[in-house]
């Protein structure tokens, strides 16, 4: 989602890049990043991520290796060739048990692997002794791949009624916004930890509704609780992120109910 949201802006606005992707690059292997700063780049950006939160309970060693040790190998690369890296994380490595948004120094307290994987890659970065930008987001979607929003565009088509957690809160971020604002700080020079998703807050029930309702969607969605609906990962209840320095620095975020009504509008087939 997030490198296809990069390529598109960094395009339009007539900014050249590189990207690479697997197979033909594997980030973890110091041996094929290392050639990578033999060019003179001005910023690294890692949109790369194991992002199956799930899939971490059963094989947390390969979300360690995509979120812990290849930002790790990156950001040595980074520190060598002495060129920023911006580096992405996740809500999910808090706790999700406040009551007021996470501050960017809250401690580091994820509940499962995924979060835990994500945590490491944070340290890494940051004792890699780069210049680093590491951002927080959370609930990531976009028009294409597959996100909650596009999961729910077709559920909302296909079934009559669905139950969506309510006891949830948290942020959507979509993936178009994180890579405008990303770029916005990059390009003021900003260094350091900072959290950046879409304004307003809400459960996944009420970023449901608002998902049908953009639709015209005759679904019906009803509230249930996280106990009603049993992942193999555990799920942090409050995982609002605090936005107050990163909006001193470029401005509001825009309310998730207007990213969200872009990013409906362009939504690829289902």
């Amino acid at each position: 989602m997030l490198g296809r949201a990069f390529r598109e802006l960094l395009t339009a606005k007539q900014r050249p890049f590189t990207g690479f992707d697997l197979p033909e690059l594997d980030i973890a292997e110091p041996s094929q990043v290392g050639p990578l700063f033999e060019r003179p780049w001005s910023a690294v950006i890692n949109c790369a991520a194991y992002t199956n939160v799930d899939g971490a309970e059963a094989d947390e060693a390969a979300a360690l290796r995509a979120n812990g040790t290849a930002p790790g190998v990156l950001a040595a690369g980074c520190a060598r060739a002495r060129v920023p890296l911006v580096h992405f994380s996740t809500d999910y490595v808090f706790a999700g048990d406040a009551s007021v948004p996470y501050a960017v120094d809250a401690p580091l307290q994820p509940l499962g692997a995924y979060g835990r994987s994500k945590a490491a890659g944070e340290i890494a970065v940051r004792k890699s002794g780069a210049e680093f930008l590491i951002l927080r987001a959370s609930w990531l979607y976009a028009p294409w791949a597959n996100n909650f929003v596009r999961t729910m565009a077709r559920l909302t088509r296909d079934k009559p009624e669905l139950k969506v957690v309510n006891d949830q809160r948290g942020r959507p971020t979509s993936a178009q916004h994180l890579a405008a604002a990303t770029l916005a700080l990059l390009d003021r020079g900003t260094r350091g930890t900072l959290h950046v998703t879409d304004g307003s807050e809400c459960t996944w029930y009420e970023f449901t509704v608002e998902i049908a309702r953009l639709l015209g969607r005759s679904a019906i969605v009803r509230p249930c609780t996280t106990a009603e609906f049993p992942r193999p990962a555990l799920r942090p209840a409050y995982s609002v992120l605090d936005l107050a320095p990163t909006e001193a620095i470029i401005g509001s975020m825009p309310d998730w109910r207007k990213n969200l009504a872009g990013v409906v509008a362009q939504l690829e087939p289902l």
